[in-house]
């Protein structure tokens, strides 16, 4: 297929986007556009998204897809959207944080048009929102961690302390302890998404202090992975499965969202006219996220231990925040025997779980 581009010039620069003709949209069975905030080639939030979009697209024959890359977290975004919807989109997917409010503006003037929303908070009759938990995966990757660490010493880089990434950590941290008492886990918050000056200063810092295994929460992880390989220490991904083709030798694992599945059933309901309005959120048996392949210093017996783990997690024997929870200062936050309110964890967490320290206030 031949495209046309379009482009917006604003003061944050150039949004750049694939543009149908007028024949190329009638003849689509259905026209998706879909916003990023960064490059889809990001190996990490972006590129998940992407793909996720292709295989909705190679799933179901007919539909064409507009994408726009770079777009700011602006008005530029809602005129983004409108653009799209000229051009005979009826599901977009506004696929970062801040494009939500534009989003339901857009929503609001185009009732005919289905949105979808990752991760937001807000919803309208014709937009819907998704996600997927991660938490469990995370608990999976530090046993990992716990596992194959020599030092006992684990980091983070994270681009803010908000409630779902600290219930990240923790889970993270509860995986390693679960294997390796001695486990502790050091946060770097760099207070910005996409920073790779200050993503490779974080990893020069832990590795200084003596850690040897090291993940991330940012929009691409490329930059803490390469610079863990530069400094000869173990790292983990996060967002997209092919965060991996940053890695070299000291690559464990990592989660990243496979969204294609939940793409193509919500096209297919687009079509169908059979689309409602929900908050989706997968957990470990969805299929929303997936542990990555693993790479070569992650021992057999450590890849069947996650199987197991995985295993009764999924079927509710393993509870990833089951009581006694203690924070770093030692304050009970989950009474013995009793299991954390996940969905309380996620909007109000404001603390690290023994073991884990950082600036995160």
């Amino acid at each position: 297929m031949r495209f046309r581009w379009f482009s917006l010039l604003s003061s944050a620069g150039i949004v750049a986007a694939l543009f149908l003709t007028p024949a190329q949209a009638q003849t689509a069975t259905l026209v998706v556009g879909a916003l990023h905030v960064g490059s889809v080639n990001d190996n990490g939030y972006n590129q998940a998204m992407h793909e996720g979009l292709l295989n909705m697209q190679a799933n179901l024959p007919g539909i064409r897809v507009i994408e726009a890359e770079q777009v700011p977290e602006s008005a530029d975004s809602e005129r983004v959207m409108e653009n799209m919807v000229a051009q005979g989109a009826k599901l977009v997917f506004p696929q970062s944080f801040g494009y939500l409010d534009p989003a339901l503006n857009v929503a609001q003037r185009h009732p005919d048009v289905i949105f979808e929303h990752p991760a937001g908070y807000k919803q309208a009759a014709n937009l819907g929102t998704f996600w997927s938990d991660t938490t469990s995966f995370e608990y999976l990757m530090g046993q990992v961690a716990g596992r194959t660490t020599k030092t006992n010493k684990l980091g983070w880089i994270i681009g803010f302390p908000i409630p779902n990434i600290l219930t990240s950590i923790n889970a993270f941290q509860l995986g390693a302890l679960s294997v390796n008492p001695k486990a502790v886990t050091q946060v770097i918050v760099d207070n910005t998404w996409v920073d790779p000056a200050k993503e490779a200063e974080a990893v020069n810092a832990l590795a200084d202090n003596g850690v040897d295994v090291v993940t991330m929460i940012v929009d691409s992880p490329s930059t803490v992975i390469q610079t863990a390989e530069a400094r000869g220490i173990m790292s983990m991904g996060f967002h997209c499965l092919c965060a991996q083709n940053a890695a070299g030798d000291h690559w464990l694992t990592g989660v990243g969202f496979t969204w294609g599945p939940l793409f193509t059933r919500m096209a297919q309901q687009v079509m169908d006219g059979t689309w409602k309005s929900t908050n989706d959120v997968g957990n470990l048996a969805s299929g929303y996220a997936a542990l990555a392949p693993y790479g070569p210093l992650v021992s057999e017996d450590t890849r069947a231990l996650v199987d197991t783990s995985k295993a009764t997690l999924i079927s509710g024997e393993l509870q990833v925040f089951r009581g006694p929870i203690y924070d770093n200062s030692g304050r009970l936050r989950v009474p013995d025997g009793q299991i954390a309110n996940f969905e309380e964890l996620l909007n109000s967490t404001d603390w690290l779980v023994q073991g884990a320290t950082g600036q995160i206030s």
